[in-house]
Parts: structure tokens; C-alpha cells; sequence
């Protein structure tokens, strides 16, 4: 050992006052205590609102109120029409939405170069997320409904929910992008493999995860507004399901509005109301169930 390593290990460890300890740990625990009670509040009132909805709706919940249309001034029967309703809006919307918008981030991200467009286009998603949904169900009903001529119609519908789902899926498939290390990116390029064979069979399935993030978050959003079918594909009341995608339908969320709205028969019409939104809740929560199955098994696959 030399003179210089000497002088170094000569020198005592610095030690902080058990003063300073104390203090930093003290602040650690009330950190930790109140993320803790931030995560317990959000569990409560996810808990409250299914419990509530649960005892509200439950007992209006038959074989009779899943498989039967409307009858009697909506007072009796059941609501097959809309639940088939929703699941080809909510469908629609996703299939429009989850290709439009990977492939922007994938440009956004890969391809496209890096200056202030760039920039400006980003930030420009982010706000198309904060614009009211009733502002896509007038450009919906402006462009698709009248426009193009689609008519009130489930394209109509789910072009515009898609539209809505849009800025949701884009930023979650960009952040799951970035997340992708770049050494992996570069050991693939070192093999052979050109860019777009890199992002297709390297970069999209490690991605996975994370874009099915968005797209979960965009069933939730997409499945319960009632403002952009208002506009463009629900009706009060279709006899029958959809024989085209022309048609117009009956639709979960329109439907629970009317009968709290417009009903004239207020105590029966409010116990299938609320029948109807636990049903939406459950198609909801099942559709996002078999999204975070995917990503689960993806992921596993992934970091096998």
C-alpha cells in the first residue's frame, strides 16, 4: 500500500448526527404514510361506487333484463339491444383507434425528426385529450353524420369514440416506446435486421405492455360517454339489434340518461337505470380484464 492509499484509508468514515437520522428518517415514514393513505382513499371510492351501484342495481339483474328489448314505455323487459350496442361502439372504436394510433407513435418516436414540430405535434395530443366530449360527438355528427354521410349509425359512432380514444393511446404507446432500451434497438441493427423489421418483431412487443395500458384506459372512457353517441349513433329506443353497420343502436350510456331524464314512469324506470349501469360496469371491467390478462402474459413473455 502506497502513501496516497494510506492517507485514504487513515480517513474516518463521515458520519451523520444521529440528529440529522432521525430527522430523515421521520420524513420517510410520513412520505411512505402518506402515499399509503393516497392509495388507500383511491381503493375506498373505486370500492364505494361498485358497492353502491352493486346494491342499486343487483336487484333488477335477471336472465330476463340480459336477453330481452325494452317493452312498456321502458318500464319493464330487459336491455340486450344496448349491451349488443356498446360492445360494437366500444369494438368499433378500438379497432379504428389502437392501429391509427400506434402508428402515429411509432413516427413520432422512430421516424419522425426531432425539432420543434415534433415538439408541437405532441403537445398537441396531449391537449386533443383535454377537449369535452361533446365537443367530438358536433365534429362527429358535423364530418361523419352529415359530411360523409354515415347517417346516425354505429360507423358514426365509432369513428367518433375512435377519434375520442385517440389521444389516450398515442400518449401511452409513446411512453411505452421510449421505454424500450435503446441497446436493444442497436443489437438488432448490429445483426442485420432493418429498422422497420426492429420496431416490428423488437421494439412493438416489448412495447406491448404499456400500449395495452392505454388502450384499457381508452375502454373505460370510450365504453361509458354519452355525449359523442348522442350526437351520431344512439337512439332512445331500436326495435331489434343492428343488421349493418348503418344501423343506428341502442347504446348503455344513452340509455341509462333517457330513463333518468325523460322517463315518466321515474321508480321503475330508475331501478332498471341502475341495473344498467352495473351492467356497464361489468362490461367495462371485463373488457379491461382480458386487456390486462394480454399485457400480463406479454410481459411475462417478454422478461422471460
Amino acid at each position: 500500500m502506497n502513501t496516497h492509499e494510506s492517507a485514504i484509508a487513515s480517513v474516518p468514515p463521515v458520519r451523520q448526527p444521529a440528529r440529522g437520522r432521525k430527522k430523515r428518517g421521520l420524513t420517510q415514514k410520513i412520505g411512505f404514510a402518506a402515499l399509503a393513505a393516497c392509495m388507500a382513499a383511491n381503493i375506498f371510492f373505486l370500492g364505494a361506487i361498485i358497492f353502491f351501484i352493486g346494491l342499486k342495481g343487483l336487484g333488477a339483474i335477471n336472465w330476463a333484463f340480459l336477453t330481452q328489448a325494452p317493452r312498456d314505455a321502458m318500464t319493464a323487459g330487459g336491455v340486450a339491444p344496448a349491451i349488443v350496442g356498446t360492445l360494437y361502439l366500444t369494438l368499433g372504436a378500438i379497432m379504428f383507434a389502437l392501429p391509427l394510433g400506434v402508428a402515429s407513435a411509432v413516427y413520432l418516436t422512430e421516424y419522425s425528426p426531432k425539432g420543434w414540430i415534433v415538439n408541437l405535434l405532441r403537445v398537441s395530443v396531449n391537449n386533443l385529450a383535454g377537449v369535452p366530449s361533446v365537443v367530438f360527438g358536433l365534429f362527429g355528427l358535423t364530418v361523419f353524420v352529415k359530411y360523409m354521410g354515415f347517417g346516425v349509425s354505429i360507423i358514426s359512432g365509432s369513428l367518433t369514440l375512435g377519434i375520442l380514444a385517440l389521444p389516450v393511446i398515442i400518449s401511452a404507446s409513446q411512453e411505452a416506446l421510449v421505454a424500450v432500451p435503446q441497446s436493444i434497438r442497436e443489437a438488432s441493427l448490429a445483426l442485420g435486421a432493418t429498422q422497420w423489421e426492429t420496431i416490428r418483431k423488437v421494439v412493438l412487443p416489448a412495447a406491448l405492455p404499456g400500449i395495452l395500458t392505454g388502450v384499457i384506459l381508452s375502454v373505460g372512457r370510450v365504453a361509458g360517454e354519452t355525449a359523442p353517441i348522442l350526437f351520431t349513433a344512439a337512439a332512445f329506443y331500436v326495435k331489434g339489434y343492428p343488421d349493418s353497420p348503418f344501423s343506428e343502436v341502442m347504446a348503455l350510456p344513452y340509455h341509462i340518461y333517457a330513463l333518468m331524464t325523460e322517463g315518466t314512469h321515474p321508480e321503475e324506470q330508475t331501478r332498471i337505470a341502475y341495473g344498467s349501469s352495473l351492467i356497464l360496469l361489468a362490461l367495462v371491467l371485463s373488457v379491461s380484464m382480458i386487456a390486462i390478462f394480454i399485457r400480463q402474459r406479454q410481459r411475462k413473455t417478454y422478461h422471460a
